[in-house]
């Protein structure tokens, strides 16, 4: 491989082994899908002390800076995996509006319209990145080290996508989820319906927060067989390719 095809590629001048600064570019640049797996977990960690912190008017803008970074590393991740330059074109369409959408939610914190566009393209970019991820997947017949992290990262990014849906169905049908034991349903935030999603998505069943209306029961449905879908095809790839291996 000549250095103008190299990712990453050396100095000229360096004799010896690459240094420790260059090995860590190298495996970020060789798996994308780790980064974007281990951030997203990181976020899950990281995201109540942004939700609950006494910010006052910077809480907001807390959240938006948080929110842009995941999308930058999620936009790096589908450049790195696309599966066709199409891949790349879509996800900047839908990227750029979403970064200026979370960037006017930091402005004007209860316009609702704002609100809810920007949940909607959330919703869209993550599962179009759930797509190129699965493309990414099932593109060979080889399972690759990052082709495992990949499998990780699809379920995030998916599970991401409904938390941001359903925050959008909460605005066309109000009072859609509630919390067990809640005299009333009320507006519940991201982190809460992220709660739901995951546990949707994983059909564990173990969230005490509950869709109420019949349309966003429809979406927690969806979800189920999404999650079961997903599980099953991914475990059937698996095994399938295994199989293959150790017949040849």
């Amino acid at each position: 491989m000549s250095a103008s095809l190299e990712l990453w590629p050396s100095s000229p001048r360096r004799v010896g082994p690459p240094g420790r600064l260059e090995r860590l570019r190298r495996k970020v640049a060789d798996l994308p899908c780790a980064l974007l797996l281990f951030v997203q977990l990181g976020a899950l960690i990281l995201y109540p002390f942004v939700e609950t912190a006494t910010f006052g008017d910077y809480r907001e803008a807390g959240r938006a800076i948080f929110g842009i970074i995941g999308l930058l590393v999620l936009f790096l991740a589908v450049r790195a995996v696309r599966a066709t330059p199409a891949l790349t074109w879509v996800a900047v369409v839908l990227g750029g509006p979403v970064v200026l959408l979370t960037v006017a939610e930091a402005v004007w914190p209860d316009n609702d319209s704002v609100a809810f566009w920007s949940a909607l393209l959330h919703a869209l970019f993550y599962f179009y990145t759930g797509y190129g991820l699965l493309r990414y997947m099932f593109a060979d017949n080889w399972v690759t080290r990052d082709e495992l992290y990949a499998t990780g990262a699809t379920f995030t990014v998916v599970a991401w996508g409904f938390a941001y849906l359903y925050v959008a169905v909460q605005f066309i049908w109000p009072s859609s989820f509630t919390i067990y034991g809640e005299a009333l349903p009320g507006v519940r935030s991201w982190y809460e319906l992220l709660y739901l999603s995951i546990t949707t998505m994983t059909s564990t069943g173990l969230s005490d927060i509950y869709a109420v209306t019949p349309h966003a029961r429809s979406f927690v449905l969806l979800q189920q067989i999404v999650g079961m879908l997903y599980v099953a095809l991914v475990v059937a790839r698996l095994v399938g390719l295994t199989i293959a291996r150790f017949r040849q």
